[in-house]
Parts: C-alpha cells; structure tokens; sequence
C-alpha cells in the first residue's frame, strides 16, 4: 500500500520557505503549490466530477461534518470512500470537522468569542443561539440540518474521516476567533495539541483495524490566532508529537494544515513562524484562502496547497475572476456584452459562451449560469496556480507575479 509522501523539486529563490514539490497519495500524486477546490457534501457544488476535471483541478477536499450528517460515513464507507462515492479519480482531502462545528454552532453563523469574556447579559443573549459547546473531552453541538444534538471528539472525527477514506485528513482542532482574548487562545492551543495526541493514536488503531484500505495520511493543525508565540508553540508541539510516535514504531503527521484566524494583512508573516518550526520533508496546506494576493503572500511563505470555498460561492452570485480583477455578471452593461470572460485566460466557459449569455442566465435564474461561472473561476484560480508554480521553477516568478499583480489591482 502507498503512503502518501513529499518530494521538494525546488525553491524560490528571495525566500525562506517558497517551493514547488510533488505530493504522493494512493490515487495520485499533486504538484505544488496546488489550489483544491472544496467539493463539501461530496460534490463541487453545480459541477460534475468530469467538468471539475476541465478545470485541471488535481485533488478536491470534502467536509467530514456535512458528510457525517447527511448521508453518514457508513454510507460512503460502503461505497469504497469518498474519492469512489463521487466518481472523483484523484486524490482526496478531508477535514476534520472542526471548522463546521464551530463555525456554524457556535454562533450559528454569527461570529462570536469562545469564551464568557463579555458582558452578563450578551453572554445570556449569546447563549440562545449558541448550538456548541467546548470541552477538554470534544465539542457538543446541534445539527446545522434540523436541530438535532451530536458529539464530536478527536476520536469520532477520526472515525469518520477513516470511513470517508480521503488520502489526506486533518487532526480535530478548536476553531478560536480574533474576538478570544489571548487567555483563551493559550487553553485553546494547548487543547487542540492533546486533542492531536489522541487523534494520532486512534488513526494509528484504525489503520491496524481496517487492512487492506489505502493508507491515509493524517494532518496536524496548527492554530495560535495572530500571536507568534502561540504559533510557534503549536507547531513545535506538533512536531514533538509526530517525532514521539514515529520513535514508537506508530505513524506520525504526514504533513500539516495551518488554520485557525488570522487577519490577511499578517498572513505571510503567520504562514512563515509556522513553517519556521515544521520541516522542511513535510508539505503544508493553508485551510480557506483563494484572492490571488493572498496565494502569491501564502506561496512565498511556504504553503504547498491551499483551499477555499470562494470561487464557487462566488460564481454561484454571478461573480467572476478575469486578469482585470473581478467582475459581477449580473450588472447592466453585460447585458448585450457578447465577448467571452476573460479571452486570454481561456478555458471551456470563454471558448464557448459570452457574458451576454451568463448574464442573461443569472437573470433569469438558470442554474446553468452557476455551472458556468463556478467553471470559469475554478479553471482561472488553477491555471494561476498552475503558473505560479510554472514560474517558480523556472526563475521567472517575481516577473509574473509584478505583472499579474500590476494588473489584477489596477
């Protein structure tokens, strides 16, 4: 059986951490850098896999939350996995859960501090719509679907990734706010690095108990908000925790995500104290960024895949990239605009359909014009990434990146 592995093929010159490199899976191997679009319930929402393929996607990340509720892990256990249910021939991530259940239990869908740090009464207001609560053994919360009450800990996140069958899965982790006070951040990080410790020993009992399936790698996150020092000591716990179960004959991170809340104009300088303190054998994914800004500050730093749900949710608006910056379908001057997206980015959607068209879709509320949009932003976000990394190995990087930049921001 494959394990999944990195192989650095080289460095960006003017850095400290940029590299391109190759990620190898048991359905595939990934060049990096790499975006992955997010397919959440087992679907890129208004694409087929086929279409998603046109966009020279090479891997997709599913959302072990949304697939624990609907249709269960047993389900996609049954079917062969994740990659197999969905008739994706490639590789697969999956995260943990722990975004999910944060993110829409905590405040169900608002923005809220993890901790009572607040006033009496905004605490007893806050209470009513919080549906999930932290403790040192997992996290209670209500389903986003229809109310109902489940439980997750390392060891059922664990459980249900197994079931998904994703080459790469994710350690469950507290997700913290820039709203926390710093307190909160120090409990959070020191939890989710004993919840780490507990999610490598039951993916080391799991492999053993399930034989014959591929080999999947697990991920540690890295949090710490904004505060170098929580960073750092996340990361070098990590680390500790890998090394401490390869030395005992288990299998340790095979790589790391970075995650947890960062304001972007500190992105590069988080993504690198992270990568400070993991090694260099190891690849990283940065959980949930898509502009081209941040993608050119996440490549420089070090990150080797990242994902977003953005492209899509924006496409499904009307809303698509072009090497002019963005643009919204839906206003008036398209109407009778009978030139493709973006002609010199290509692409099935530009070579076959003009903005007129889409425009007139989006209007009339065609779900095609969500298919065509998505399309055309995933095919844009790769082929940039797909360049950068094009450029990285052959020297002509900050070149590419002055004029997309100087172009894009214009």
């Amino acid at each position: 059986m494959t394990d999944t592995s990195f192989s650095l093929v080289s460095r960006l010159e003017q850095t400290k951490h940029g590299r391109t490199g190759t990620i190898h899976t048991p359905h595939g191997d990934i060049q990096t850098p790499a975006f992955i679009p997010v397919a959440t319930k087992a679907t890129v929402k208004t694409l087929t896999p086929e279409q998603i393929r046109e966009t020279g996607a090479q891997a997709i990340l599913s959302n072990a939350y949304h697939l624990y509720l609907q249709p269960g892990p047993d389900v996609v256990d049954e079917a062969g996995g994740v990659a197999t249910f969905e008739n994706w021939h490639g590789p697969t991530y999956t995260d943990s859960g722990g975004f999910q259940v944060m993110s829409l239990g905590v405040g169900f869908k608002k923005v809220l501090s993890m901790d009572a740090n607040i006033a009496e009464g905004e605490v007893k207001a806050r209470s009513k719509d919080r549906m999930a609560h932290v403790d040192e053994d997992g996290v209670d919360f209500r389903s986003v679907i229809d109310g109902s009450k489940h439980r997750f800990t390392p060891e059922v996140s664990m459980q249900i990734q197994h079931q998904l069958g994703a080459d790469i899965m994710f350690a469950f982790d507290e997700l913290t706010t820039l709203v926390d006070t710093k307190a909160y951040q120090e409990a959070s990080v020191e939890r989710t690095h004993r919840w780490a410790q507990r999610c490598l020993l039951e993916h080391d009992r799991l492999t053993h108990a399930r034989p014959g399936k591929p080999l999947q790698s697990l991920w540690g996150v890295v949090q710490g908000a904004q505060y170098e020092d929580l960073r750092r000591k996340a990361a070098r716990g990590l680390v500790q925790l890998s090394d401490a179960a390869t030395a005992e004959g288990r299998r340790g991170f095979g790589g790391y995500g970075i995650g947890g809340a960062l304001e972007k104009e500190n992105l590069g300088t988080i993504v690198g104290w992270v990568n400070d303190e993991l090694p260099v054998d190891k690849p990283k994914h940065l959980l949930g960024i898509s502009e081209p800004d941040d993608i050119f500050t996440a490549v420089e730093a070090g990150a080797d895949t990242f994902d977003c749900v953005a492209p899509t949710r924006l496409g499904r608006r009307g809303g698509v990239y072009t090497l002019d910056g963005r643009m919204t379908l839906t206003n008036a001057r398209f109407k009778r605009d009978f030139t493709p997206i973006d002609a010199e980015v290509g692409g099935y959607v530009s070579e076959n359909y003009t903005r007129a068209y889409i425009h007139h879709l989006l209007k009339a509320k065609e779900f095609l014009a969500g298919t065509l949009c998505t399309m055309h932003n995933l095919y844009f976000m790769i082929q940039l990434v797909d360049k950068i990394r094009a450029t990285m190995e052959s020297g002509d990087y900050w070149a590419f990146k002055e004029e997309f930049m100087g172009r894009y921001y214009r």
